[in-house]
């Protein structure tokens, strides 16, 4: 896929199958107009899996954009006292849930689909992280290299309670085990978190195919040197993924924010009254 710019987010979006599978569980969506990203990696059965993550992006992006239209996300919400952003995502990640769930329990070939999810919406100069499963969310802002999310996986309890340390989990065989996912069970609870934007940060939603293969300091490393080239950026980063041996699909979507974009009188009161 090539990148979208808009005035404020350039956003570039990769997927690759990578080299040892055959087809490709990964989904990718991103509206740089919206603020808008998402990222899902399918699990299942034949085919399964991307059947699961298509559907996660499909219905996501679907909902989001039709919430987005009406009601801004910075708003209040005077019920929760929290941004509509905050809720809608929840909301609608639960509705994604339980569609998938049906179509899991309706149709054998689907049966024990799932996915993770990984999703970010940027409005009045902060992102809205959510994420389900293993799917990762890394910010580069000047120096620093961090994840905003944090796996829901059998590894990372692991090195909570100390069973197995960050150096050992590198060779860990559960690496792939993971505590949550989109679309197994009824009901899925979705960690959400938000945080302040600055112009300059650049951010990276990805699949464990990235993680599992390059290391963090390297990620960090490519996104420092090709900061001005984000198209080359994204591609490296699946070429490095593929190097090193490419044993699962990598997906990443890298958005680099260009500049302030507050609610009140800035872009997105704009964009939204040219939308309504």
């Amino acid at each position: 896929m090539t990148n979208t710019l808009s005035s404020v987010l350039e956003i570039v979006v990769r997927t690759d199958p990578g080299m040892v599978r055959d087809h490709n569980e990964d989904a990718v969506f991103a509206n740089p107009n919206l603020g808008l990203a998402i990222l899902a990696d399918g699990m299942g059965g034949y085919n399964a899996g991307e059947v699961a993550s298509g559907m996660a992006t499909m219905l996501l992006s679907a909902e989001l954009e039709a919430a987005f239209a009406t009601t801004m996300p910075h708003e209040i919400d005077t019920k929760t006292g929290q941004r509509f952003a905050h809720r809608c995502i929840v909301d609608k990640v639960s509705q994604t849930n339980l569609a998938i769930f049906n179509a899991a329990e309706s149709q054998p070939q689907y049966a024990g689909m799932g996915t993770t999810l990984v999703t970010a919406v940027f409005y009045d100069n902060q992102v809205t992280v959510a994420h389900i499963g293993d799917s990762r969310l890394y910010r580069l802002r000047g120096d620093e290299f961090r994840t905003l999310t944090r796996d829901h996986s059998l590894l990372q309890e692991q090195i909570d309670s100390g069973v197995i340390s960050v150096e050992d989990a590198r060779f860990s065989q559960n690496k792939n085990l993971v505590t949550r996912a989109v679309g197994v069970d009824p009901d899925v609870e979705t960690e959400i978190h938000d945080y302040p934007v600055l112009p300059g940060d650049i951010y990276v939603l990805c699949s464990d195919g990235l993680n599992d293969m390059v290391e963090d300091e390297e990620i960090k490393l490519t996104l420092q040197m090709l900061a001005a080239n984000l198209e080359l950026a994204a591609t490296q980063l699946i070429q490095m993924a593929n190097d090193n041996g490419g044993r699962d699909n990598v997906s990443v979507i890298v958005i680099k924010v260009l500049r302030e974009f507050p609610a009140t009188g800035g872009w997105w009161s704009k964009l939204m009254a040219r939308v309504k």
